[in-house]
């Protein structure tokens, strides 16, 4: 950096020295003029910022500058102080034209108006703006987390993104950081106004006094001398310290808006034309008490025509809505406007990863306001999915739609349905039990939407009736989350994206820093990467574990380029995790594999650059296909999840052929189960 930039980058503490030695070091009249006419300029600019800005945020140095400025003021007090006791009460043209054109020969009446204005000062607009930026800072504190669960909700139901999230929690962050250094900088405005009080006892008491010691001349002409002098001072202090504490009222009342504060006030008084108008018309009747009627008719008469004119204005406008059928010429202008810009057009092509479409009938589901909880049962659902499968689930965007039924909702994943279900509010979905009960519950017939179980929709007066039946109850939000996961888990490979990927990677980076930079991309792209994720993915692995995972592709990579390989050895590096999530209480209830098919298996893989197929004869993959449904519904009858067992040579071959027929069954070769764990046979699939 060179010394340009550094005392560039040092001006404001270069400033903050200068100020401090105003106190100490005696300043000649000229540059105490120029001086006490800056700190009235800075006064004014602060003032205007506060009136055109459109947040308190935009403005975010206020609550220091105060502090700046208040030294500034103060440094400028005790140099005029010592001008006035050594100069014989002259401090400069400023401070005597001020203190001349208030007094103007009356020093009682000059004094009097110079205490109003301080007590104006300090009573109202000081202490007004003290008490509203304490109230502010509290109940933007108190806000805080209620606005950082409607960040957590709108990010969770898609409606922003992370990046726009982030910027959110930072702002109403900085919100409350800047409210409660206001409360705490208004405490020097209240500060600045007493002392102005004390100095200018000071400056009359001590000027009095001194102009006596040194002879200066009779009692009134010392009198006179020094009170223009210290209500000149006084003035200099007081009228940039109100313009200050003015700044500061505007500040901490303003609220979030479009426009600044006098585009909002003349926007906001403009529209209500006939308060203008009721007053234009009872102005005049306070001539009947007295009132001087020349002022009080023209007031009221310029009411009228303004209340007119902005009541005519308004009626164009307002005929123009009430048609409705037809966009305006305007709107349509300013529409092919908006799409003149390349980016706009670009925007209509984002596609939400995930998104949830109701019928208007579900919309007290996921409306907060009307006490839904979708949405947080859908943050609970990123993080549990999180906790089991090691991967994030995307934004889900809310939209109501009016092409579903009342009752139906659609979840839809790039922008393609996927999934359908219907749900009724005021009803339980109830998962009819396995034996028939004795006294059946009258219900609405229907289909559980993610698992595919004969349930019934029983109203809310038979719940008792159907939980001593032995019907299992589930509300509607439930089903709809239950749903939505299934979904999700099932497409989980479509949506692990590449960036999602990398953000996986710098997750990993912060605590196992050597294995990233040694892996990825030294030995395995993101997109090979990402490939192996997406093979566990689909067979419902999860990429938890993503050290062990970067460890066995570091070790095979090298040699190996085939992925679905690769994703074999990360399958059996993972072995733990596969052999817990699919065993019950140290046992995995299988089928296996007859031998003659492994054969013929092996026998018809061919190699291709860069992979491998199975190339057999249609009637024998009819004959397994057969065999395996066969087995699989024996085998549904004793377990909940079929779970097929092979060599590891064949399972990822059998699996892409089973694929076409049962892409849900489970396969797994032996060198996926840990030793620990129990294996039992139910059966086998053989040729038939």
């Amino acid at each position: 950096m060179n010394m340009k930039s550094r005392l560039k980058n040092s001006t404001v503490a270069i400033l903050m020295v200068a100020v401090v030695s105003l106190l100490i070091i005696p300043l000649p009249t000229a540059l105490l003029d120029f001086m006490f006419i800056l700190n009235l300029t800075i006064s004014l600019v602060i003032l205007f910022i506060t009136m055109y800005i459109k947040e308190t945020l935009e403005f975010a140095i206020f609550p220091s500058l105060l502090l700046v400025t208040t030294v500034y003021r103060l440094s400028l007090n005790i140099s005029s102080t010592r001008s006035i006791l050594t100069n014989a009460g002259y401090a400069g043209e400023v401070v005597k034209t001020f203190g001349e054109f208030v007094i103007r020969g009356e020093i009682v009446v000059g004094l009097i108006i110079f205490i109003i204005l301080v007590l104006v000062q300090f009573i109202v607009i000081t202490k007004g703006a003290e008490r509203v930026a304490e109230v502010s800072a509290r109940f933007t504190l108190d806000a805080l987390p209620g606005k950082q669960m409607a960040i957590d909700a709108d990010l969770s139901s898609g409606l922003i993104t992370e990046e726009q999230a982030r910027e959110r929690r930072t702002k109403i962050q900085r919100e409350a950081d800047f409210f409660g250094a206001m409360d705490g900088a208004t405490k020097f405005v209240k500060g600045d106004a007493i002392i102005s009080i004390i100095v200018t006892l000071i400056n009359l008491i001590g000027g009095v006094v001194v102009g006596f010691i040194n002879g200066e001349g009779d009692f009134m002409t010392i009198i006179q001398t020094y009170s223009i002098s210290t209500v000149g001072d006084g003035l200099m202090s007081q009228i940039p310290s109100l313009l200050i504490s003015m700044a500061t009222g505007l500040v901490v009342t303003r609220s979030s808006s479009e426009a600044d504060l006098n585009s909002d006030v003349i926007r906001q008084f403009s529209n209500q034309p006939f308060v203008l108008i009721i007053a234009g018309v009872v102005l005049p009747f306070l001539t009947l008490i007295g009132f001087p009627a020349p002022q009080t008719i023209m007031i009221s008469i310029m009411l009228l025509v303004l209340g007119i004119m902005l009541l005519r204005k308004a009626k164009p406008a307002g005929a123009e809505q009430e048609i409705g059928e037809l966009p305006s010429a305007q709107e349509i202008t300013s529409e092919v406007s908006y799409y003149k810009n390349l980016e706009n057009v670009y925007n209509l092509l984002n596609v939400d990863a995930i998104c949830v479409e109701v019928g208007y009938s579900l919309l007290p589901i996921v409306d907060e306001s009307s006490g839904g909880n979708f949405l947080d049962r859908v943050v609970m659902l990123r993080k549990h999915f999180a906790d089991e499968m090691g991967m994030v689930i995307p934004a889900i965007r809310l939209k109501d739609s009016s092409q579903l039924n009342p009752n139906q909702y659609e979840i839809k994943l790039k922008g393609e349905s996927v999934a359908v279900g219907e749900v009724l509010l005021d009803h339980y979905l109830g998962l009819v039990p396995a034996e028939a009960p004795e006294n059946d519950v009258d219900g609405i017939e229907t289909v559980e939407p993610a698992f595919g179980m004969p349930a019934k929709w029983i109203s809310d007066d038979k719940k008792i009736k159907a939980e001593i039946a032995g019907y299992t109850l589930i509300d509607p939000t439930s089903v709809m989350v239950t749903h939505l996961s299934e979904v999700i888990r099932r497409h989980a490979s479509e949506l692990l994206s590449r960036q999602e990927v990398k953000r996986m990677i710098e997750n990993l980076k912060q605590s196992n820093e050597s294995i990233v930079e040694d892996t990825v991309p030294a030995i395995v792209s993101l997109n090979e990467l990402q490939r192996v994720l997406r093979n566990l993915l689909r067979e419902n692995i999860p990429i938890l574990d993503m050290e062990t995972i970067l460890e066995t592709l570091a070790d095979y990579a090298p040699n190996v380029k085939d992925h679905d390989m690769l994703t074999e050895y990360v399958r059996q590096a993972l072995r733990r995790t596969i052999t817990h999530k699919f065993s019950i209480a140290g046992q995995l209830k299988v089928v296996s594999l007859d031998s003659e098919i492994e054969d013929l298996i092996i026998k018809s893989i061919k190699k291709i650059e860069g992979g491998a197929y199975l190339a057999l004869e249609p009637d024998i993959i009819q004959k397994i296909v057969t065999s395996t449904t066969d087995q699989i519904n024996q085998m549904k009858k004793l377990v909940q999840e079929p779970i097929i067992i092979t060599s590891p040579v064949v399972r990822i071959y059998f699996k892409k052929l089973l694929d076409q027929f049962y892409p849900d069954i489970t396969v797994l070769s032996f060198n996926d189960i840990d030793t620990s764990v129990q294996i039992q046979s139910l059966g086998t699939i053989t040729l038939m």
